[in-house]
C-alpha cells in the first residue's frame, strides 16, 4: 500500500522540507522528526554529507552494487548534521537553524559513521531533547542511544547536555539504536516491540533499565524495528515501526528494502493491532522517525531514499478507521 496516496485521498496533504543549499553541510536532506511544543510545529531534520544511490525494482545498478553510499572523495566518513525547523499551520518553514554542538563535538570521530542519526524530538520535564544513536566515540563503531538536550532561541539552536545511555542487561551489545521514545513517560523508551518492551532512563548514571516486557509474542512477523515516537491518542499509544530485509544480491552486494507498520497498545501495553506493512511512496528505501497529532491530523515525518526529506498530514479518520475496522 502507498500510504501517502492514501492519505491525499483523504483529504491529507504533503510536503518537502527544504533548506537553502548554502546552508546545508551536505548535500542531502533526510529522516525528520516531528513535535509540537507551545503551538509550534518542530522539525528536527538530517543532513548528511553523501548521496544514497539505490537500484530501485533491480534495475540501472552501480558498478558499487545496488545499494551505494557516495561520499565525497577526500573524505571517507559518513557525516550526519542535524537543523530544526519551525513550520506554519500549512507545513512550510517559517526557520530554521542548524544546531551548535560545538561544547560536545571536541573529540577526533573514532569511526566512520559521525554524528547523531536518527533523532526523534521529544519533550520531557518542560526540555526538548534529540534521541538518536550515536557511533563514533569507540574505534569498533559501538552504537550508543544518546539524549541531547537542546535550547531554542531566536537565532539559534544549540546543544545543552549530551548524556550517552547504557542499555539494560547487555553492557557488550554492539549496537543499540532506534528506542522510540515515549512521549507522555518521561525518560521511558519502547526498545523492542516484539515481544513489547519498556525501558526507563537514569539522566544521572546514564544507565536504563526493564521495567516491563511482555510475556506475548506475535508469531509469523518480521523483525519489528523502532521508527516514530511512541504517542497517545483516545485509550491508547500507537507508534510506527519498521522491519528491513537486508540481503545481498547475486554478486554478494549489499541490499535492502523497507516497510512500515502501526503498532497500537492499550494501556497495559497489550498490542492490540498491527496495520499491514505499507512503504510512504512506493521506494524501497525509506524511513520515518517522527509522528505527532495536530489539531484534527496526524504529522508523519520521513525520508526517501536519504536524498529527500517530507511531512504528511494524515487525517485523523485514517487512524480511527485502522484502530475500529
Amino acid at each position: 500500500m502507498n500510504f501517502v496516496k492514501l492519505a491525499l485521498e483523504n483529504g491529507g496533504s504533503i510536503k518537502p522540507l527544504l533548506i537553502s543549499s548554502k546552508d546545508l553541510s551536505g548535500p542531502s536532506l533526510t529522516n525528520p522528526s516531528v513535535i509540537v511544543v507551545d503551538g509550534k510545529i518542530l522539525v528536527n531534520v538530517r543532513n548528511v554529507n553523501y548521496t544514497l544511490y539505490h537500484s530501485e525494482l533491480g534495475r540501472f545498478e552501480h558498478a558499487w552494487g545496488p545499494l551505494v553510499y557516495v561520499h565525497p572523495e577526500n573524505d571517507s566518513h559518513l557525516r550526519t548534521t542535524n537543523y530544526i525547523l519551525q513550520l506554519d499551520d500549512n507545513l512550510d518553514p517559517i526557520w530554521y537553524s542548524k544546531i551548535d554542538t560545538s561544547d560536545f563535538d571536541t573529540y577526533q570521530p573514532q569511526w566512520d559513521f559521525v554524528g547523531l542519526e536518527d533523532a526523534r524530538l521529544v519533550r520531557w520535564n518542560d526540555k526538548l531533547f534529540m534521541c538518536g544513536v550515536r557511533r563514533d566515540t569507540k574505534t569498533n563503531g559501538e552504537g550508543r542511544m544518546e539524549l541531547s538536550e537542546i535550547i531554542i532561541n531566536k537565532s539559534f539552536v544549540k546543544e545543552k547536555l549530551r548524556y550517552r545511555i547504557e542499555p539494560p542487561n547487555d553492557p557488550d551489545s554492539y549496537c543499540e539504536k532506534n528506542w522510540m521514545p515515549i512521549l507522555d513517560m518521561p525518560f521511558h523508551f519502547v526498545k523492542w516491540t516484539n515481544p513489547t518492551e519498556v525501558v526507563k532512563v537514569n539522566l544521572k548514571t546514564r544507565t536504563s533499565k526493564t521495567i516491563f516486557i511482555s510475556g506475548n509474542v506475535i508469531s509469523n512477523l518480521p523483525d519489528l524495528r523502532g521508527s516514530s515516537q511512541v504517542i497517545k491518542y483516545k485509550d491508547f499509544r500507537i507508534c510506527l515501526v519498521h522491519d528491513c530485509n537486508l540481503f545481498h544480491n547475486k554478486m554478494g552486494q549489499k541490499d535492502a528494502t523497507y516497510l512500515h507498520r502501526f503498532i497500537i497498545w492499550d494501556k497495559d501495553w497489550n498490542i492490540v493491532k498491527i496495520s499491514d506493512a505499507f512503504s510512504f511512496m512506493d521506494g524501497e528505501i525509506e524511513f520515518c522517525c517522527g509522528m505527532y497529532f495536530y489539531k484534527n491530523d496526524l504529522l508523519i515525518t520521513f525520508g526517501f531514499q536519504d536524498n529527500a526529506a517530507f511531512i504528511l498530514q494524515v487525517p485523523k479518520q485514517i487512524i480511527d478507521n485502522m484502530i475500529y475496522e
